[in-house]
């Protein structure tokens, strides 16, 4: 409302609610809102609720199983994904996919070790200071029924799956490699002698890998230097030889590199022989050094000792490649690992190019895990004096070890399966864990 004044007379003008405005203030014909707001204001609620919907990225290492054992009790993983227990009185297997328990059962004595082959269990007691032979029972890997028992030590043979019962000489190379007596071939069904060779004295024992169209197949160097290739079908002698004079032992000869090689003295010095494992003819001389062990790396064979490692070509015994600074090598599913020193593990020098010696993966400062990755390593390293524990992998193509985390408070004693991590505690639980490369 205005008021105006005309001649001294005071006239009221009424302008109404809308003061004027016009008719399309009220309506407008279009929006008032900029056009930039709403597609703006659709992206910040989509990205919103896109955040909040996001599961976290898993942890590094998840939970899979946890078993209430005893520090000495038993362990082992096999290749078929089972995780044998032995603890409190049982037996029990686990599926290492999901920790479901697949059987269970009773266990007379604790064994030293679990060792798997053929389909079975083998349980051996340790029989410490007994005079009495504790024998061996066998299991049913499907579910721990039990098969047969038979006194004796019953071993399995790396590269085939043959079962052979012997009388073993004590050695610190593993159960079975010096024998005596005899030995026989055991039906992994039944427990029935299926045939057996005579020993009259001593033996080293030793599996020959089977290559092409060839089947493994069983060595014996006698004690008198003859050596005996065997069929482990029938026990049938294949071929036989006179090896040269040699401090025989459970390490000594040794099958790498496609051949039958003997490090032995002569008037010339300490030398290194290879001889067809099949048909036992000699193939070639050379040198040894000071090599205490001859092991497989990729397809040479490396001499290992005080004075470093030295790559082979095992058609005519040539020097490939040589590291003086290296103390050892050590084959891993198809990966090479060189070493610092003689007893590996502890001080690995990183993953090598069996072909060229060439370091592919520098592993200085950490230590290997145990047990099988599949087409990498597990390695760990101590931190900050021993408060921290990190796990990582490693695998040739990688720059370096790609860190996975960091170990629980009071775990070790760690051994690697496929994508799982097994170990020990101090609370006395042996945890599975399942871990995955962020690759």
């Amino acid at each position: 409302m205005a008021a105006e004044t005309f001649g001294g007379n005071t006239v009221v003008i009424d302008l109404g609610l809308d003061r004027g405005e016009p008719d399309e203030y009220a309506s407008p014909a279009r929006s008032t809102v900029p056009r930039w707001f709403a597609p703006v204001l659709i992206a910040v609620v989509v990205l919103l609720g896109s955040a909040a919907s996001a599961a976290p990225p898993p942890p590094a290492l998840t939970p899979v199983l946890s078993v209430r054992v005893g520090p000495a009790d038993p362990y082992a993983m096999t290749t078929t994904g089972d995780l044998l227990v032995q603890s409190l009185g049982t037996l029990a297997s686990y599926d290492l996919a999901d920790g479901q328990l697949r059987w269970q059962t009773g266990s007379d004595a604790p064994s030293y070790r679990l060792r798997t082959g053929s389909g079975v269990v083998l349980l051996r007691p340790y029989a410490g200071m007994a005079r009495t032979d504790p024998g061996t029972t066998a299991l049913s890997l499907a579910n721990g029924s039990a098969l047969w028992r038979r006194s004796g030590s019953v071993v399995t043979v790396a590269g085939s799956p043959a079962l052979l019962a012997v009388s073993s000489v004590r050695s610190f190379s593993g159960p079975g490699r010096r024998v005596q007596g005899s030995v026989e071939a055991v039906n992994a069904a039944t427990g029935m002698t299926r045939w057996h060779v005579a020993v009259p004295s001593t033996a080293v024992l030793l599996g020959v890998p089977g290559t092409g169209d060839l089947a493994p197949r069983m060595l014996l160097v006698h004690d008198n230097r003859t050596a005996a290739v065997h069929d482990f079908t029938t026990g049938a002698v294949l071929a036989t030889g006179q090896l040269p004079p040699a401090d025989y032992g459970p390490d000594n000869p040794v099958v790498s590199g496609g051949l039958l090689l003997l490090r032995h003295p002569t008037l010339a010095g300490r030398m290194v022989s290879a001889f067809d494992p099949v048909t036992l003819q000699h193939r070639w001389t050379r040198p040894a050094g000071s090599a205490f062990g001859v092991v497989t790396c990729g397809r040479f064979a490396c001499l290992t000792g005080p004075d470093g490692v030295r790559a082979v070509d095992p058609a005519d015994g040539g020097l490939v490649w040589s590291r003086p600074a290296w103390r050892s090598v050590e084959e891993r599913d198809g990966m090479v690992v060189a070493f610092g020193t003689p007893a590996g593990d502890s001080d690995p020098v990183g993953i090598v190019d069996p072909a060229s010696g060439d370091v592919l993966v520098d592993l200085r400062g950490w230590r290997l895990v145990p047990g099988s990755g599949g087409d990498h390593l597990l390695v760990t390293r101590i931190v900050h004096a021993g408060a921290r524990t990190m796990v990582a992998v490693a695998a040739p193509g990688d720059a370096g070890p790609e860190l996975l985390s960091d170990l629980p408070a009071g775990t070790g004693d760690c051994q690697a399966a496929p994508g799982r991590l097994v170990c020990r505690s101090t609370a006395g639980e042996l945890v599975v864990w399942a871990y995955q490369r962020k690759g």
